[in-house]
């Protein structure tokens, strides 16, 4: 494994306990993370509260006149994240301003690693460091407060610290602050979602008619959403998949050459660094015909192989991302809701630059009406 200066020291991947390390350390990390935002996890207890966050957030957005989507799908995802997480609720993240300390540290990721005064790099470090700050008050509060334990990520990492040596103080604060931020950056397929299906009338028509169908089968059309029903979103997924290829936020992959390698007649020496472009990869009009254009049927007749060697919205191997279930339903539930009770026009579209990594430059805003039943 290997990452830029910037963001190793941004997302803690140093020293000696670093959370990318491999061994033990990842297989717990792995581990921890999946057992809670897994595919079981979702199953069994995240979906219904995806649905009651999703329902809230837009009951919100409708009441006001424009919503600026950049910030307020950040904040819908950070909050819920930090829900499971560590039990924290909308209201103390508001008072926290933690969701404000996240976007402000998008900048650092790919900026150059000169820590004065008004350069980019320090404005992000300032910010990070605060919302470590903020994380590590959560963290003694609970350490301090064993009758306020419950069954989220942050409890059962304070649990296994007697029985996982490796596991400290500094370690839990940098495991919140890494997948809070990961979650975070997810915003960005929501507000291309958003931006797409306004673009695009025969997309959101059909997912439209998905999901009302579903709807309509249920005996009772206002149950909450089964895992089930999520399992039979064909057409959804095939947005949420364009979605990702279309904008991935990571303009690549990075690792180092532990030896010398030969590749189709080129040396590779030891300690270069490797990167893979997935980012460019989803755009290669050799897999994916008419690459900018956003085509939901697309999915319909691509090679499954071909899929899996140029499709890595999650990474791959066993460094696929463990959060990816969580991501992709966390998406068709917001959109379950948003095509059956809402509908929206965008009052600004939004600029995307894709350099160096992908963000909105001018925002995206929308202003969003009850539907009539």
């Amino acid at each position: 494994m290997w990452y830029l200066d910037t963001f190793a020291k941004f997302i803690g991947m140093e020293g000696e306990n670093k959370i990318s390390a491999v061994g033990n350390v990842h297989k717990y990390i792995r581990s921890i993370t999946l057992n809670h935002l897994g595919a079981d996890a979702v199953k069994e207890k995240l979906l219904p509260q995806m649905e009651e966050v999703v329902n809230k957030t837009l009951q919100t957005w409708s009441s006001q006149p424009s919503v600026e989507m950049r910030d307020a799908a950040s904040e819908m995802l950070l909050d819920f994240s930090a829900r499971i997480f560590f039990s924290y609720d909308a209201e103390k993240l508001l008072q926290l301003k933690l969701s404000e300390k996240f976007a402000n540290t998008l900048g650092c990721l790919m900026s150059f690693p000169l820590n004065i005064p008004g350069t980019t790099y320090h404005k992000c470090l300032k910010s990070q460091k605060e919302a470590m700050s903020m994380l590590r008050k959560i963290v003694k509060e609970k350490i301090t407060s064993p009758e306020k334990r419950s069954e989220n990520l942050l409890d059962q990492a304070i649990d296994d610290m007697e029985k996982e040596k490796f596991l400290s103080e500094d370690f839990i604060v940098q495991l919140l602050f890494a997948i809070l931020f990961a979650s975070f950056e997810t915003s960005v397929s929501v507000l291309l979602a958003l931006k797409f299906l306004a673009e695009y009338p025969a997309a959101l028509q059909e997912l439209t008619d998905e999901h009302e169908a579903i709807l309509k089968n249920r005996e009772n059309p206002n149950s909450i959403l089964t895992w089930d029903e999520y399992k039979s979103m064909t057409f959804t997924f095939q947005v949420i998949n364009e979605v990702l290829r279309m904008g991935n936020v990571s303009p690549g992959l990075l690792r180092k050459a532990l030896k010398d390698i030969e590749f189709k007649g080129y040396t590779i020496p030891a300690g270069w660094a490797i990167m893979l472009v997935n980012s460019a990869l989803q755009v290669d009009p050799n897999t994916f015909k008419d690459p900018l254009a956003f085509n939901p049927w697309r999915w319909k007749d691509l090679d499954p192989l071909v899929v899996s060697k140029n499709f890595m919205p999650f990474g791959g191997g066993i460094r696929l991302c463990a959060g990816a279930e969580y991501i992709k339903s966390f998406m068709a539930t917001f959109l379950h809701v948003l095509v059956t009770k809402y509908r929206w026009t965008n009052v600004k579209g939004g600029t995307i630059a894709r350099t160096p990594a992908l963000e909105f430059i001018d925002g995206l805003e929308t202003k969003s009406f009850v539907k009539n039943n």
